[in-house]
């Protein structure tokens, strides 16, 4: 190892070996565009031969920044919101930031505008904004912002950077599926229409459905849960005539089988179902759930990446929609009256 006569590796040990001044270095480190592809690749080599850690004090008192971001999570319990969170942690730490999120809980009395002046007072460089309410979002333009704010949503917006992936081409493919099946009458169970995720399926469901000529139905509007699924599923008077259900998330969609099952329904023989998230365990549902699959990492990454493009007055990254994929396991077959 070439950091002889020093415990610690410096950042002109790292230029040495480089061949760089010690300021094409930290150039590198604070990721300046106009550095050669040749140049910045002998830096990250010499960096990985000393094992240099930059010294992030000293970077936050040159660039004037905290290497920090904010992140207000809305139901950090639920496995959507905690997957997006873990990922925007992942991502920010390998672009050397730190991550302090702040969680909006059911009942809590703390309101959007008490989180972003909790994280503005402690001197984070940006916010994102994580399974927002409608009402949370209309809450955040009230509020004077001195630092960019990413919100996780589908639709563009005038006023805050936004990422998502693309819950209109998720639901889209579930539809797809279940008509491919033979499907003609399908019942969405919604999650509570206030989160913009839930609007978002919930609206292409029925644009998708309906250029199928699918059954047009009313739907039924849940809260994400497993219990509320199952207590519909379980006080369902007959079998119904639709064949299959679309459920806003894995969730639901175990509670719906979990209750169809107890009321003496077949899944999928009776009814089919499909979730939305494909969580570690929906591979071992009995039966194992067909479910749209959502890229949280990629979302992280994203996120976190159009965040620094702005702190660091970069030209911000134009992904905006990460795309979904239909995992098919055995909880979709046929409708039964074409079996």
């Amino acid at each position: 190892m070439a950091n002889v006569g020093s415990d610690k590796p410096n950042i002109r040990q790292v230029a040495t070996i480089a061949g760089v001044s010690h300021m094409t270095v930290s150039r590198v480190l604070n990721d300046y565009p106009n550095i050669k592809p040749e140049t910045r690749r002998r830096v990250l080599e010499a960096i990985e031969e000393l094992d240099y850690r930059p010294n992030l004090v000293a970077r936050a008192l040159a660039t004037q920044r905290s290497q920090r971001i904010g992140v207000i999570v809305e139901s950090a319990v639920a496995h959507g919101p905690t997957s997006i969170l873990r990922a925007v942690e992942l991502a920010a730490r390998g672009a050397g930031y730190s991550v302090t999120p702040v969680a909006l809980l059911e009942g809590d009395p703390l309101t959007p505008q008490d989180a972003v002046d909790s994280l503005t007072t402690q001197g984070v460089d940006a916010i994102c904004v994580i399974a927002p309410r409608s009402s949370s979002v209309a809450a955040l333009r009230r509020v004077a912002m001195s630092v960019p704010m990413l919100v996780i949503k589908a639709d563009a917006d005038p006023t805050f950077l936004t990422v998502s992936i693309d819950q209109n081409a998720g639901a889209a493919l579930v539809v797809d599926h279940l008509v491919s099946l033979g499907h003609r009458d399908i019942l969405h169970v919604s999650g509570p229409l206030d989160w913009l995720d839930a609007r978002a399926r919930e609206r292409a469901f029925h644009t998708r459905a309906k250029s199928w000529g699918v059954r047009e139905r009313p739907i039924v509007v849940g809260d994400w849960s497993a219990d509320f699924a199952y207590d519909f599923a379980i006080g369902l008077k007959r079998l119904p005539d639709f064949t299959a259900i679309f459920a806003a998330n894995d969730d639901t969609a175990i509670g719906l089988i979990h209750g169809l099952h107890d009321r003496g329904f077949d899944v999928p023989g009776d009814l089919s179902v499909v979730g939305f998230d494909d969580v570690p365990l929906a591979r071992h549902f009995l039966p194992p759930l067909t479910t749209v699959r959502q890229d949280f990492e990629a979302l992280g990454s994203a996120a976190v990446e159009m965040l620094r493009a702005a702190i660091e007055k970069r030209e911000i990254p134009q992904v905006t929609r990460i795309p979904t994929e239909l995992v098919v396991r055995e909880s979709t077959a046929p409708p039964r009256e074409v079996r």
